[in-house]
């Protein structure tokens, strides 16, 4: 039963990384605007984090150690200082958007705006992150995220024309009323969102959390692979609801309450409920992540106690990185900043520092003084170079084209 419920590792970092607040909103504007001509976009981003999570989970399950401290030690402290500048930057503005989508999940069931609700937001993160334990968060996130599969069952009961739609996903092509920027701009925000360089920090971290070892490994590589599989599989139904419902009707989506109207107007008061509990979860559960994800790599590089099997004075230092990141998020939240907007420029800045996490995670897969006889093999390698290289193309283009098209409007 443990081994098979390991699989949830992968279902709540996909959660993360594919189904939170930045890509709830980007895959209904995607599908609104777009069609389906972006789904290579996902599929490219779900081939890129499988690899690269397994990789991680990998050489945290051999080593005993996550990767971001095995990265320190084995490209230098000046790299791993960057590194940590960088992850801890994007991680907290991702926060920022993540605590705001759990506070506006409690505005739509109850019609009160969601400032009021970001205190109640901190208060829940603070006490799951402080007295539930990693294996019980891990589970409860991943089985309630499930509840969004309800795009999947809104989109089968749309009775969708599939060979339409295999034709636009295959040959795509963008639509005469977007710009080829606006298009690209889209596509690398997209990207970005899907593959966050939290997502690993948290996956390698929880594999040590939860005592992973070498007879672990097909846990690993099963929890990687279904696990973001599932997530693209909620992305690409999302874009499907919101470009058979929204772009036949020309409805722009500027925010979550419309994209809820997706799964209601199909299932009605069940799908809107369904799609509240999803976001609630889906959201929450980022928040949770991205906490951790700043406690995880803030501790491991300077050394000190982590993780939530050790009790809080035995990490205090790790808690205190928590609760400052938490802090952080909720007072920009209550600035009175549009969450849309603050998404939008989180998932850019984490297209932009993608290379500085998959880069090392490809170089300690292939050392063998950590990896043993379990490195990379020569087709893996490749196969990963090709994806770093694409990485790096999108880093280097994403704020030119976020300038250029003014995030993407």
């Amino acid at each position: 039963m443990k081994k098979a419920l390991a699989i949830t590792l992968g279902v709540v970092t996909s959660i993360g990384g594919f189904f939170d607040m930045g890509s709830i909103v980007l895959t209904g504007q995607t599908g609104a605007r777009f069609g389906f001509s972006l789904v290579w976009v996902v599929a490219l981003a779900t081939i890129t984090i499988v690899l690269y999570a397994e990789m991680a989970g990998r050489i945290a399950t051999l080593s005993k150690r996550p990767v971001f401290d095995v990265v320190r030690e084995r490209l230098g402290p000046g790299f791993g200082l960057a590194n940590l500048g960088a992850s801890f930057l994007i991680n907290v503005i991702t926060l920022v958007a993540e605590i705001a989508g759990v506070a506006i999940a409690f505005q739509l069931v109850t019609g009160v705006t969601y400032y009021l609700w970001v205190p109640l937001a901190l208060i829940l993160a603070f006490f799951v992150l402080w007295k539930v334990k990693f294996e019980r968060m891990e589970r409860a996130v991943g089985i309630l995220g499930l509840t969004m599969l309800v795009f999947a069952v809104a989109m089968w009961r749309l009775h969708p024309d599939w060979s339409s739609v295999l034709h636009q996903t295959l040959l795509p092509s963008k639509p005469s009323s977007e710009t080829l920027a606006s298009y690209l701009y889209v596509g690398v925000a997209l990207f970005g969102s899907a593959i966050t360089p939290y997502e690993l920090f948290f996956y390698s971290s929880g594999a040590v959390e939860e005592g992973w070892n070498k007879s672990d490994l097909l846990s690993n590589r099963i929890s990687s692979y279904a696990g973001f599989i599932f997530g693209a599989v909620l992305s690409v139904t999302a874009i499907g609801v919101a470009a058979l419902i929204f772009q036949p009707r020309h409805i722009g989506v500027h925010d979550l309450s419309t994209i809820a109207l997706g799964p209601t107007f199909v299932l009605g008061k069940l799908g809107l409920a369904a799609f509240l509990i999803g976001l609630f979860m889906t959201t929450f559960g980022a928040t949770l992540e991205v906490t951790l994800s700043n406690g995880y790599i803030v501790s491991q590089y300077f050394g000190w106690p982590w993780g939530k099997m050790l009790r809080p004075k035995q990490a205090a230092r790790f808690n205190l990185v928590m609760i400052v990141s938490l802090l952080i998020g909720a007072f920009i939240v209550l600035t009175s900043l549009d969450p849309v907007a603050v998404t939008d420029i989180a998932m850019v800045f984490a297209a932009v520092g993608l290379p500085l996490t998959y880069f090392p995670i490809l170089v300690v897969a292939n050392d063998r003084e950590y990896m043993g006889e379990s490195g990379n093999g020569k087709v893996l390698n490749v196969v990963a170079s090709v994806f770093l290289v694409v990485i790096c193309i999108i880093a280097l283009a994403a704020i030119p084209l976020m300038i250029w098209t003014k995030l993407g409007t």
